[in-house]
């Protein structure tokens, strides 16, 4: 195994030649965050490298995340540099099958989860993260949502609307495996501790947090918050930035077994190799990407 701070030296050299732009979601590996130019969630850091120079982005996460920075950065040569890496739940719906939901549901809007491929942004009316889920479902005019592909978010977002949520039944296979027995063996454990999740978590889960966050969310909410101890909901990969963010702060996994294997594939060598080969390349036909586009504008323009 080479030595990481070797391949991080080399890593940034190539960056600086190839002019480009390094982004690494909240789940990646600690060393795979600590190279990279923005640290986030997925739509977080599409619109971040949108807005910075550079001629290519090497988007350290999963397959629909470069899609859409492909979308949004129609310039620039986007990266994936594990092109194993997916969304299982992206996978659990198709542009197909939401079409034939629309031809049973012609009245309602279909709000998209920005978790899914280009294809299925593209048959939809406006994404949503799950930071906005609550406000994107409120502000569209129609009085029942498709709601895709997450069942657990789209049930969170049912919470606050007087709207009919019909939600699909995919879910996060991290999220959606926390139970309530793991907060109370995690409440035992440090009985003092702010309770933190994500809402693509069950709603019973739900019911017993202190707070409900997207993943940017629960670092903003340790930052601020006066109380010193908290239980992190999400997958373990935010704990690193956590770390670094808010070293006065002690925060505990609800889970050591919350690990996505798939955010988990890119290495710094697969990095490196992706910088010095300019492959794998992300692209999206124009015709999709056009219609996808249209549908996370909608979302931006709120």
């Amino acid at each position: 195994m080479q030595d990481t701070a070797m391949l991080q030296d080399e890593i940034l050299r190539l960056k600086k030649k190839k002019n480009a732009i390094i982004l690494a979601h909240n789940y990646q590996r600690p060393e795979v965050q600590d190279i990279a130019d923005v640290t986030g969630d997925s739509l977080e850091l599409s619109r971040a490298a949108a807005t910075m120079d550079g001629e290519v982005i090497v988007f350290c996460g999963v397959d629909f995340m470069a899609e859409t920075a492909a979308i949004l950065s129609p310039e620039k040569m986007v990266l994936l540099p594990a092109p194993d890496a997916c969304c299982p739940m992206a996978g659990m719906i198709s542009a197909a099958e939401l079409r034939f939901a629309r031809t049973r549901h012609p009245d309602a809007a279909v709000v998209c989860y920005v978790n899914t491929t280009a294809d299925v942004k593209a048959e939809s009316d406006i994404c949503c993260t799950s930071a906005n889920a609550v406000s994107v479902v409120n502000a569209v005019r129609e009085n029942t949502v498709i709601f895709v592909p997450d069942k657990n978010l789209g049930k969170y977002a049912a919470r606050f609307t007087k709207k009919t949520i019909l939600p699909w039944e995919g879910f996060c296979l991290v999220h959606d495996r926390f139970t309530v027995s793991d907060i109370a063996i995690a409440k035992q454990a440090h009985p003092d501790a702010v309770v933190l999740v994500h809402p693509e978590c069950r709603p019973e889960v739900i019911d017993l947090a202190d707070h409900v966050a997207s993943t940017s969310g629960i670092i903003r909410h340790v930052k601020s918050a006066p109380e010193n101890e908290f239980i992190i909901g999400t997958e373990i990969g935010i704990m690193h930035r956590l770390a670094k963010e808010c070293p006065g702060k002690r925060c505990y996994p609800l889970s050591e077994k919350a690990i996505c294997t798939n955010m988990k594939k890119t290495t710094l060598v697969h990095v490196r190799d992706a910088l010095e080969t300019s492959q794998p390349v992300i692209k999206v036909p124009e015709e999709i990407a056009a219609r996808a586009r249209d549908a996370i504008e909608r979302m931006l323009a709120l």
